[in-house]
């Protein structure tokens, strides 16, 4: 199986670790990953924010870069360590499409993120159930607790395929974190309009954190993790944000500290 990584983003700029876990990841379960480097964002920040139309280029880019057609190739699946992204994509790229057919302007929008809409796969999903693995050989001797974060649980409906890999990680005793599906208040720019509500929500969130005495707090978006780190670190909380790839790409061989 021969899939492309889009790295998103926030990885890309701030978190490059987490991409290097994914194809570590992939990589050892037999998967050839490919990086098209003329990837971008994938225009959620505009839509999000009220730019609907100035977010359908990005949109448009990002199926000129993984669809079919493409330079290096078709491509099986495009996998994406990143929930608020793959929900980007998988949810409201259709609606895109679909503003722009009632707009009177065609069906060109719609039929150019039609092929990479149902090939686009949060991480997560894609090992549960393209490749069906939940144990991938990974070793994390520490305590983990995971937050849900909103794109992945309300939006693509995770449910338990995160915690389900984590319980079958070698070492990992994972504790449950109380008031799991509450918001951590990032929610992308929300944090900067809403700074003293998001403070609030995040400092709601650490403090559940910390009372698991957990030592890693995991998630599957790094958005999420940055605000929640931050917290912590404003906090003085002993705890370490870590996104789920990376402890599934650890291994006794190469661990991750």
């Amino acid at each position: 199986m021969r899939v492309a990584l889009f790295l998103t983003c926030v990885n890309d700029t701030l978190y490059p670790d987490t991409g290097r876990a994914v194809v570590k990841l992939l990589t050892r379960l037999g998967v050839e990953v490919d990086f098209p480097a003329a990837q971008t964002c994938c225009g959620q920040p505009h839509y999000n924010t009220g730019y609907r139309h100035e977010a359908e280029p990005l949109a448009r880019h990002y199926s000129d870069v993984f669809g079919p057609g493409v330079a290096s190739g078709d491509y099986d699946a495009i996998i994406t360590p990143s929930g608020s992204c793959a929900a980007m994509v998988r949810e409201l790229y259709p609606r895109m499409g679909e503003r722009a057919r009632a707009e009177g302007r065609g069906d060109r929008l719609a039929t150019a993120l039609a092929p990479v809409i149902p090939k686009t796969y949060e991480l997560t999903v894609f090992l549960v159930d393209v490749l069906g693995v939940t144990d991938v050989g990974a070793f994390y001797p520490h305590t983990v607790t995971y937050h849900p974060t909103c794109h992945g649980l309300r939006s693509l409906g995770l449910g338990d395929r995160p915690t389900r890999l984590l319980a079958a990680v070698k070492g990992l005793e994972l504790r449950e974190l109380p008031g799991a599906q509450e918001c951590c208040g990032f929610g992308g720019t929300f944090a900067v309009k809403n700074s003293d509500v998001s403070a609030a929500m995040g400092a709601d969130k650490v403090r559940n954190a910390a009372a698991t005495g957990a030592e890693v707090l995991c998630a599957a978006d790094n958005s999420c993790l940055m605000h929640i780190g931050g917290t912590m670190s404003r906090l003085q909380v002993g705890m370490r944000p870590v996104h789920i790839a990376e402890i599934l790409a650890s291994t006794e061989e190469e661990p991750l500290v």
